[in-house]
C-alpha cells in the first residue's frame, strides 16, 4: 500500500475517472486513489468497478445516493483511515485540479500538518472562469478571513494534503457543512486545533466536462458558516495552540 491516497468524490463524472487515475499515477506513482460515487445515474460507479478490477491502486466507495461534497469527502477519510495511510489528499473529479501539483502538496505536508492547493497566494491563477465567479470567490475568501481569522488566502480551496494526525483529532463525524464551506470548516477546525496551515500556490482551471455543482444552497451555506465557525471557536480570531501530534510543535511524522 502507498503512503498516501487520493479521496475523489463523483457525481456523473463517467468522462472523466479513467483520464484521472491515469494522470494521478504518472504524477504521483506514492499515492493510490479512493473514488467516493454518489450512485451516478451517468454509469460512473460501474466503471470505477471496472477500473478497480484492473489496478490495484483504485479504489471505490459506493454511496445509496446524493449526499453532498462533504458527507462524501467525510466517508472517504474515514475509510482512508482505516485502511491505514498515512496522507490524504482530496481533489475535483474535473480535471480543475492538477494531478502535477500532487507530489508538491505532498512534499508541503511533510513539514506541514495541512497543505493547501491556493489559487490566489501571490496574485490571481484561476483560468476560464467569469469574472461573477471569479469575485464571488475571491470575496468569500476575504470573508471568511475577515470574520474567523483564518489565515488563508484561498479558504475555500478544495485542493488539499492531510497529514493523518489532522484527520485522526477532527471529530469528522461532528463536521457539519456539506457544500463547498466544508473547506473552510476544515481548515478552521485544523489551525482551531493547532496544526500547521500552508498554502502552495496552484493554477485553478475550469472543469474540462460535466456540469458544475455550484448553486445558491451551496453559496448561502457557506456565507453562515463563517459565523458558526466564529462562534464555536469563543470568537476567538487567532489559531489555538499547537497540538501535541502537529509537526509544528515537533510531533513525530
Amino acid at each position: 500500500m502507498n503512503p498516501a491516497v487520493v479521496v475523489v468524490p463523483t457525481f456523473n463524472e463517467k468522462d472523466n475517472v479513467q483520464p484521472l487515475v491515469q494522470a494521478i499515477e504518472r504524477a504521483c506513482p506514492e499515492a493510490d486513489v479512493l473514488f467516493v460515487d454518489d450512485n451516478s445515474p451517468d454509469g460512473t460507479g460501474a466503471l470505477l468497478d471496472e477500473l478497480c478490477q484492473t489496478d490495484p491502486r483504485v479504489h471505490v466507495l459506493h454511496r445509496p445516493c446524493k449526499q453532498g461534497l462533504g458527507r462524501a469527502y467525510v466517508a472517504g477519510f474515514q475509510w482512508a483511515l482505516q485502511a491505514g495511510y498515512q496522507f490524504m489528499c482530496e481533489m475535483d473529479a474535473d480535471f480543475s485540479h492538477d494531478p502535477n501539483d500532487l507530489p508538491r502538496l505532498l512534499e508541503a505536508a511533510q513539514t506541514a500538518d495541512l497543505a493547501i492547493g491556493s489559487r490566489y497566494i501571490g496574485g490571481v491563477r484561476v483560468m476560464n472562469w467569469p469574472m461573477n465567479r471569479l469575485l464571488l470567490s475571491k470575496g468569500a475568501a476575504l470573508y471568511t478571513r475577515a470574520i474567523t481569522g483564518l489565515p488563508l488566502f484561498d479558504p475555500t480551496g478544495g485542493f488539499k494534503c492531510f497529514r493523518r494526525a489532522v484527520l485522526e483529532t477532527i471529530d469528522l463525524d461532528a463536521i457539519r457543512s456539506n457544500g463547498y464551506s466544508f473547506q473552510i470548516e476544515m481548515s478552521h477546525t485544523a489551525w482551531q486545533l493547532g496544526f500547521k496551515l500552508v498554502e502552495v500556490p496552484i493554477v485553478f482551471v475550469e472543469r474540462r466536462a460535466g456540469e458544475s455543482k455550484m448553486n445558491k444552497k451551496i453559496v448561502n451555506e457557506a456565507r453562515w458558516m463563517v459565523w458558526k465557525l466564529l462562534f464555536r471557536a469563543g470568537c476567538r480570531r487567532h489559531a489555538g495552540g499547537a497540538h501535541p501530534r502537529s509537526l509544528a510543535a515537533g510531533g513525530a511524522a
